[in-house]
């Protein structure tokens, strides 16, 4: 019966286990996005005995930076201080990840000094223009050749927690009448021309994407929609799904106190697609993550909380269950 210390083979890349740390802003980045020493430290100190590390969300464009101190993949100077960073993970062994992203309509004008951009006029922001998705593209497509060139072993292309992509996504953000809005196919049409274009770029290494999987909303994204996009989304050419909240975010209230509480929506989503999938939300306990894979229920356990405050939860929850299984 395979476990969360089980190995797992994807595109070749072979991850020692199924532990994911899942991408976490540290704040820890320059105010220009460049990588810093403490960022690589942090990184660094929690990769020991991960299965995969996915470094948290780094913008695609200026304009769609969410916070002061955010990891930037914008520009072609930051990809020394990224490189520093996927080699410090590597040299232990740890395959390695980033995350790329735009906040759209979350982004702040204070922040960027440029006015954030959305599907549809929304929280201050302006609607964008058909001929503008293409540079929104083609900014992704740019941000993951950086990654590449970086010697990252992929990248994560951030559609949920109520990001542009996301609000593409989501009836409740996406109230647009032209080709990228109204029906389930339009809405899904940027993320999914976002997804194959940065598949041609990372060619043989890994592309995931977090999916915003519940609006937790009757009128917004619902996991039956998430079921269909999620087949889309591997004919597209992702290798792994990575199961989230939508609009609600990554820890909404109603939800917050209990563990796993979007492996419902990871566990839906895994019987409709042969990719792996990865289960998160609020995961403490080690015992419950190895039950997750053993009922074949996930085939990849996210926990950030934990390790953001214990480095090394993974070595204590593997010695752990390695003790459970001797005694038996």
């Amino acid at each position: 019966m395979t476990g969360l210390l089980d190995h797992l083979n994807v595109k070749g890349l072979t991850l020692k286990n199924r532990i994911v740390m899942p991408p976490m802003h540290t704040g820890l980045a320059t105010r220009q996005g460049s990588v810093t020493e403490s960022l690589i430290e942090y990184y660094a100190r929690r990769s020991k005995m991960l299965g995969l590390l996915i470094v948290e969300h780094s913008y695609v464009r200026l304009e769609g930076k969410l916070s002061k101190k955010q990891l930037g993949i914008h520009e072609d100077n930051l990809i020394l201080g990224l490189e520093d960073l996927s080699s410090r993970v590597h040299s232990v062994g740890t395959p390695i990840v980033i995350q790329i992203t735009h906040a759209g309509q979350e982004a702040s004008k204070e922040i960027t000094g440029l006015d954030p951009v959305a599907p549809s006029p929304n929280k201050g922001a302006r609607k964008l223009r058909t001929d503008e998705i293409e540079s929104l593209i083609e900014a992704f497509v740019t941000a993951a050749d950086r990654a590449m060139r970086a010697g990252f072993d992929g990248v994560e292309v951030h559609g949920a927690h109520g990001f542009l992509l996301n609000q593409f996504f989501s009836p409740l953000t996406n109230l647009r009448q032209d080709g990228y809005g109204g029906s389930f196919e339009n809405r899904t049409r940027f993320p999914l021309e976002v997804v194959k274009r940065v598949k041609k770029i990372v060619g043989g290494r890994l592309l995931l994407y977090r999916l915003g999987s519940d609006d937790l909303d009757p009128a917004g994204v619902k996991v039956e929609d998430s079921r269909k996009f999620a087949v889309q989304l591997e004919k597209a050419g992702v290798d792994i799904i990575d199961v989230s909240g939508g609009l609600c975010g990554s820890r909404p209230k109603q939800l917050e106190e209990m563990q796993g509480y979007f492996v419902p929506q990871a566990e839906e989503i895994k019987k409709a697609v042969n990719v792996p999938v990865i289960g998160v939300g609020g995961i403490k306990e080690a015992e419950y993550a190895d039950r997750l894979v053993k009922e074949g229920r996930v085939d990849l356990v996210a926990v950030g909380r934990e390790l953001a405050k214990d480095p090394d939860w993974t070595l204590k929850a593997a010695e752990a269950l390695r003790v459970q299984g001797k005694n038996r």
